[in-house]
């Protein structure tokens, strides 16, 4: 037996109260253009936003553009980033990815998915996280959180990252697109977690499938 769907006018109430519970929601990464968005969400892959955000700052004050990049090297960078982990394949691809930047787009961050997902180490969820935040795109990023909270909640139960993210697409109310991915992901960092989580304590516990049937199940 599939997954119950939350319906339509309960997924605009579900949205409504996560963007009322968290009404300042923003990325966690800490960027200045969209240069910095691009390379914050490379390291960020398989770590954290907080460690993230630890190194970049010397990171992007010793090289603000693609240029200081290059001239720093792919040696040097791996030393600097060594405690977001990968060091190796993350230099790499950042060392490759302001090449392209330099020679295809004159260094200026494009704004078309396929463009983005030429970039080495930039797939899918980090195009649509650099159209998202970077360009006010209505993407939305699927990271383990959001595939959790998503397949979780009922709201676009999928098998697979992008059969969730084509689902989310077709039922989220346009007025939420854009800040959907927000709200998601950090409900699913700080809320519902992968364990113990409370949904208790959730604010669309009413509106989510996964406590209704845990309700019925504990009156049977």
């Amino acid at each position: 037996m599939g997954k119950k769907l939350i319906s339509p006018r309960n997924i605009n109430r579900l949205y409504q109260k996560l963007a009322k519970n968290l009404s300042e929601a923003k990325s966690e990464l800490v960027f200045k253009n969209h240069y910095e968005l691009l390379i914050s969400v490379i390291l960020s892959a398989q770590s954290t936003d907080k460690t993230v955000n630890k190194v970049t700052p010397s990171l992007f004050s010793l090289c603000p553009t693609p240029t200081e990049m290059l001239a720093l090297g792919q040696s040097k960078l791996a030393k600097i980033i060594k405690p977001i982990g990968l060091a190796p394949a993350k230099s790499k691809n950042i060392i490759n990815t302001c090449k392209i930047l330099l020679e295809k787009h004159n260094g200026r961050v494009p704004d078309i998915r396929e463009d983005l997902e030429n970039f080495p180490g930039v797939g899918r969820k980090t195009a649509n996280v650099v159209l998202n935040e970077g360009f006010g795109n209505p993407t939305i990023a699927v990271d383990t959180h959001v595939f959790r909270v998503a397949n979780r909640t009922g709201l676009a139960p999928g098998k697979s990252v992008l059969e969730t993210e084509l689902k989310l697409l077709e039922v989220t109310p346009k007025k939420w697109l854009k800040n959907a991915h927000r709200y998601l992901i950090l409900h699913g960092r700080y809320t519902c977690t992968a364990k113990n989580f409370n949904c208790q304590k959730c604010v669309i516990k009413q509106e989510c499938s996964f406590t209704e049937k845990t309700n019925d199940e504990n009156k049977s």
